[in-house]
């Protein structure tokens, strides 16, 4: 019998129970890799849905590793968050590693664009007094000089804190100036060296969108992964909106800008351009291509502006929402300026001596052809089965008005991964914490992603939810629309807080609610002595979880990025306050557009979209508090809806099997 055979080696007398302290054989892990182990046999598809504290890692790798071994077959496993992807690549895989006798090689799998280029990093330090703009970018590019004769990796991970991380650009490896073989450090070049390793790899490490770039590059003929004949996607309910905006196109002005300065910045006589005429160039050829530059970014401004007017002027060209429904919406002044300014660099390239010139020109040439024809893309609607809108940001500095993207997303991703992804021939295995709406449901799921042939296993928890956990529902609080729901939230707030002597998150469906709750509760709170993080204002994701797990009566008012992916352990967390059954805003264009594709195939957008989404988001909040076996704390749901609603039923059907809600029919 192989020593990989799942029931042996996840069981308790294996060598990873006697590697592992307090290591527990768990039924659902076993069910688990035995599904996985006869999909990755028959090459076939499977969804999954493990509660938290199954093992999911474990239970994917050991098969996926046996499969290597004894059938030297690549696996590669995809996961959404960087935090889970370094875990399996720096905690799980070398654990397995330790107690398996045979070996196998294992590559964390990153984009081009993170990996130094020495090429390019010796011509910038060279041309730092054309290119750069200001002491901050110059002082940054001396310290990546400095790192780059230190590093062993040259990746974007070791990279030391610069003044103008921006600079990057002029150093990162680029396949529009890459120069392959014939580039003199092509032996020592670190994306050269990444590639190598991840073709000779046995187990690929990657996240879902460097996946889903190369599965989109594949449908175009391109691609830089190896082959592979198994992909394990963990983290998989994120699935249909990755692949959604990778077959799609973002384009933002911010984007626009920054490239056409980087050719050429008239403010400081630097770019690309500057004095390339002392390269033996024709001096008007250069000069004509620098006013090109110059004309692309005055028109570029406009025409950003002009979409803005258009959007603001109520003429319903541009939604309220931001959504564009017909082609030729307003004047395309952009992608011909555009264009021309990709010719003019691409017969300066011909003419260019300078190998390194002729790439950076190349280079430089199809960035802005690329432009100009996602610009035309996105004007005349080009693609189809997507929906168009405009995006507004935070306005640039300097600027009045908002920053404007014009994105485009594929509506219905089911078509897309039916002919993408599930017509490879390769085992593909899906997994997550909440894939089935309610009990062992996957219809949304398997709807939306287009996988209509994939078995399915619905796996509990090994957790004692009814002895560790304590939900209570308060039906005294009024429905969300109404005026008074925040008054009414904050005093509610306040007292289980107080109740549990904080450990707890509040968790939001907007910006707008948290600030108005936060603002009334936040110094009543600090004034109690609790230490109190607002989600958009007290820092980064990672430095408020930092931060809230060092002290047990901390409070952290969160939203969206806060209901999943979160692992608190212990009494640092055992409070979860849900102020709203987490719907979709149903005004975003893409939410839109999917639901008027529902309706119009006979469907119902709210129970067959905006319900089972619902319902899988409140899944993922509920699980944020029981993370261990010696966990306990209470679910706090202020949405009455839960239980005054035809549809509370789902989200009761949600919670974990064993707990019985407690209804709060009183008022304060």
């Amino acid at each position: 019998m192989s020593v990989l055979v799942p029931a042996y080696f996840l069981g308790p007398e294996s060598p990873l129970a006697r590697r592992i302290r307090g290591f527990e054989s768990r039924p659902e892990q076993l069910r688990m890799a035995d599904a996985v182990e006869a999909n990755l046999e028959s090459k076939g598809r499977l969804l999954v849905e493990a509660g938290t504290g199954v093992g999911k890692s474990f239970a994917y790798l050991v098969p996926a590793i046996r499969r290597i071994l004894e059938r030297r077959e690549r696996v590669v496993v995809c996961t959404h968050t960087i935090s889970l992807q370094e875990q399996i690549f720096d905690k799980d895989v070398p654990l397995l590693k330790a107690v398996i006798p045979d070996e196998f090689t294992t590559v964390l799998c990153k984009g081009r664009g993170n990996y130094m280029s020495l090429r390019r990093m010796r011509i910038a330090s060279e041309k730092k007094a054309k290119i750069c703009h200001g002491e901050e970018e110059e002082h940054s590019l001396d310290l990546i000089e400095d790192w780059a004769y230190q590093t062993t990796d040259g990746s974007l991970a070791t990279l030391p804190q610069l003044p103008r991380r921006s600079v990057w650009e002029h150093v990162e490896s680029d396949a529009g100036n890459c120069m392959g073989r014939r580039c003199p450090t092509y032996d020592k070049c670190f994306y050269q060296s990444a590639r190598r390793r991840m073709e000779n790899a046995d187990l690929l490490i990657c996240n879902h969108a460097l996946f889903f770039s190369d599965l989109a590059l594949r449908s175009k003929g391109a691609g830089f992964l190896p082959a592979y004949d198994h992909v394990i996607f963990d983290e998989a309910h994120h699935l249909e909106d990755v692949a959604s905006g990778h077959f799609g196109i973002r384009l933002g002005e911010n984007r626009v800008r920054h490239v056409l300065r980087t050719l050429y910045n008239a403010s400081t006589g630097r770019g690309t351009l500057a004095g390339i005429e002392a390269a033996g160039l024709p001096v008007d050829e250069v000069d004509a291509a620098t006013q090109a530059c110059l004309d692309a970014q005055a028109i570029a401004e406009g025409f950003f502006d002009g979409v803005w007017r258009i959007g603001e002027s109520g003429s319903g060209a541009i939604h309220p929402s931001g959504r564009v429904t017909a082609p030729d919406a307003f004047p395309n002044e952009l992608s011909p300026v555009l264009g021309d300014l990709a010719t003019r660099l691409k017969l300066l390239r011909e003419r260019a001596v300078d190998e390194s010139l002729q790439f950076d020109l190349g280079s430089a040439s199809e960035r802005f052809m690329n432009l100009a024809a996602e610009t035309e893309l996105f004007l005349s609607q080009g693609l189809e089965g997507c929906v168009y809108w405009v995006d507004r940001g935070k306005p640039a500095y300097g600027s009045k008005r908002p920053s404007i993207t014009l994105s485009c997303a594929t509506i219905d991703v089911g078509p897309v991964l039916r002919s993408n992804l599930f017509a490879l021939p390769v085992s593909i295995t899906m997994t997550s914490a909440t894939l089935a709406a309610a009990g062992d449901d996957f219809s949304h799921v398997i709807g939306r992603l287009g996988c209509d042939e994939a078995k399915t296993l619905a796996l509990g928890s090994p957790f004692d939810y009814a002895s560790q956990m304590r939900v209570v529902v308060d039906r005294t609080m009024p429905p969300p629309e109404s005026a008074d729901a925040v008054r009414e939230l904050v005093p509610r707030v306040l007292r289980h807080i107080e109740e549990t002597g904080g450990g707890a998150f509040v968790l939001f469906t907007s910006f707008r609610t948290l600030r108005e709750v936060a603002e009334r509760c936040a110094p009543v709170l600090r004034s109690a002595g609790y230490p109190v993080y607002i989600h958009g204002e007290d820092g980064e994701r990672s430095q408020l979880l930092k931060r809230f797990r060092e002290r047990e009566d901390s409070v952290l008012f969160g939203t969206s990025s806060f209901w999943e992916g979160v692992d608190v352990r212990g009494r640092a967390l055992r409070n979860v306050i849900i102020t709203k059954l987490p719907f979709d805003v149903p005004d975003h264009p893409l939410i839109q557009a999917r639901h008027e594709r529902i309706e119009s195939n006979g469907g119902n957008s709210f129970r067959d979209d905006q319900l089972p989404r619902a319902v899988l988001r409140f899944k993922q909040g509920v699980g944020r508090l029981i993370r261990s076996a010696e966990d306990s704390g209470r679910i706090v749901i202020l949405d009455p809806r839960i239980v005054t609603k035809f549809y509370g039923k789902r989200f009761m059907a949600a919670l974990p099997d064993g707990v019985e809600p407690e209804v709060v029919t009183a008022g304060l």
